[in-house]
This record gives C-alpha cells, structure tokens and sequence, in this order.
C-alpha cells in the first residue's frame, strides 16, 4: 500500500502528459502498452481503487473512457474492439494504488483466441464450454 512519505506517480504527473482531462479525472498513454494507443484514465483525487470513487469521479472516468475509445478508433481503424480493467487489491494485480482504468484497444487476430477475454487472468478459466 502507499505510505504517507511515498510519493504517488499518478498524483504528480504533468498536465502536460494528459491526452485528455476533465473536471475530476486525466487520460494518459500507457508507460507500458499491452496494445497500441493503450490508455490510462485516472481520477485526479488520489483513490486507491475503483470502490474509493464518488459518483461524480466514476461518471467523469466514464466520460473519458468514451472520449478516448473515439479517438483511438479514429487514430487507428484495425481497433475493433477493447478490453477495460482496473485492478482492485494487490491480491488483484494492482501495484499502483492510486484507482487507473486501463482502455486496451483490440485488433482481430491479436491472439490466436481472444473468447474468454478478461476471464484468462486465472489461468485455465479463460476458456468454457459453447452451446
């Protein structure tokens, strides 16, 4: 967890970083991409998680997470899909502990079988049975 003398890297990033921002929340590109053009929302309150949100900060996460879906399409036109997570928890995978959403714009055949989707985060329980 962070402590009170560790300085939190979304809390000091520069405006001038951001892709997009509004009232409660910036956009960022991902330091380290799954994808091309995978993106950061952030709310610009340092919460630790998605759960530590108001309503207001979730809407205006929302918000950009469309904005941004738009302007990735419009960028690159193989983006047919996305995948969006946020890590709650370091038994969840997160190790920054101020809340990010992450915008994963997705390409056919960027994996041989992308069915299962954020489901492969446990191994062996990505894929199930088809009717």
């Amino acid at each position: 967890m962070l402590q009170p003398d560790t300085i939190c890297r979304f809390c000091t990033i520069s405006a001038a970083e951001y892709i997009t921002e509004n009232e409660l929340a910036y956009a960022i590109w991902d330091a380290f991409p799954v994808t091309p053009l995978h993106a950061l929302i952030i709310p610009k309150r340092h919460a630790t998680d998605w759960f530590s949100l108001t309503d207001a900060e979730i809407t205006a996460c929302s918000s950009l997470l469309r904005q941004l879906r738009s302007m990735i399409q419009e960028r690159d036109s193989l983006v047919s899909g996305f995948t969006i997570g946020s890590n709650a928890g370091e038994s969840a995978g997160q190790t920054i502990f101020h809340c990010h959403i992450h915008l994963i714009p997705r390409r056919a055949g960027d994996v041989a079988d992308p069915r299962g989707g954020v489901r492969h985060i446990i191994p062996g329980k990505g894929f199930y049975p088809t009717a």
